[in-house]
C-alpha cells in the first residue's frame, strides 16, 4: 500500500521493541487500522531519555498522541487504533456482544496463559525438569482455542478479530519454543490459523526490519 492509503496521525510517535509480542500486536493493529505513526525502534537496555520520559513503565510499547496523551498498554494502543478506523471490522461493532468476550480471552491469555509460556520458554532454555509440566499449563489454553476453531476460521467467528491479533504474538512464541513437538501437536486447526498470520502481508509488514533510533535521525514511518 502506499503512504497516501495510511491515516494521517499529526506525528504520533510509537516506541516498539521488534519482537516484544506486546509491540507486534500493537504494530499490527496500527497496521490494520491504516493508522501512519512515527517510528521509534529501541532496545530496552540503553533507553533513550525521551522514551523515559514518556512512560515511567520503562517497557514498550508506548504510543504518543499529538496531544501528548500517552498510551502504554499494548492493548490500549490497539483499541484506540481500531476505534479511530476498523476497515475489516477485527471490533466486531456488529455484535454488541463481541468486545466484552474478546477482551475476557485476551485477558485470560496475558493472565495465565503469558506467565505459562515464560515458563515454558525459560524451563527449555536451561534444559529444566519441568519443562512437560509447563508445556501442559499452556495446552490447557491451547485445547480450548482449538475446539474454538473446530467451529469457526477465527476466535470469534469465520473473520479476523480483535482478540486473534492480540493472541498472536504468544502462539507464534509458543510454536518456535520446541518446534518438532510443535509440528507433530494435536492442534491442527490452531496450526492453520497461526500459519494464517505467519503468512499473512499483514505479518510481513508488521515485522519489517527498521534501524534503531536515535534523537538525531529523521523520523520513520511505519508502516513505511
Amino acid at each position: 500500500m502506499s503512504k497516501s492509503q495510511y491515516l494521517t496521525t499529526n506525528s504520533s510517535v510509537l516506541y516498539s521493541l521488534k519482537n516484544c509480542p506486546f509491540a507486534i500486536r500493537a504494530r499490527m493493529a496500527l497496521l490494520s487500522a491504516k493508522q501512519q505513526v512515527i517510528l521509534r525502534n529501541i532496545v530496552l537496555t540503553d533507553k533513550p531519555t525521551a522514551f523515559i520520559n514518556a512512560s515511567a513503565k520503562g517497557s514498550v510499547p508506548v504510543l504518543v498522541l499529538p496531544s501528548s496523551t500517552v498510551i502504554d498498554e499494548s492493548l490500549q494502543i490497539m483499541l484506540w487504533a481500531l476505534n479511530e478506523n476498523d476497515p475489516d471490522n477485527l471490533l466486531h461493532k456488529h455484535d454488541h456482544s463481541a468486545l466484552p468476550a474478546m477482551l475476557s480471552l485476551i485477558e485470560c491469555f496475558d493472565q495465565q496463559f503469558k506467565p505459562s509460556l515464560e515458563q515454558y520458554k525459560c524451563a527449555k532454555r536451561y534444559h529444566e525438569d519441568t519443562l512437560v509440566e509447563h508445556r501442559q499449563a499452556c495446552e490447557q489454553h491451547l485445547q480450548k482455542l482449538e475446539q474454538v476453531l473446530n467451529q469457526h476460521n477465527f476466535f470469534m467467528s469465520d473473520h479476523a478479530s480483535l482478540a486473534d491479533l492480540a493472541i498472536f504474538p504468544y502462539i507464534r512464541q509458543f510454536a518456535r519454543v520446541e518446534r518438532q513437538w510443535y509440528l507433530q501437536s494435536p492442534y491442527p486447526k490452531l496450526k492453520q490459523w497461526l500459519n494464517h498470520f505467519l503468512h499473512s502481508v499483514m505479518f510481513t509488514k508488521t515485522m519489517e526490519k527498521y534501524p534503531l533510533w536515535s534523537v538525531e535521525d529523521t523520523d520513520i514511518y511505519f508502516p513505511r
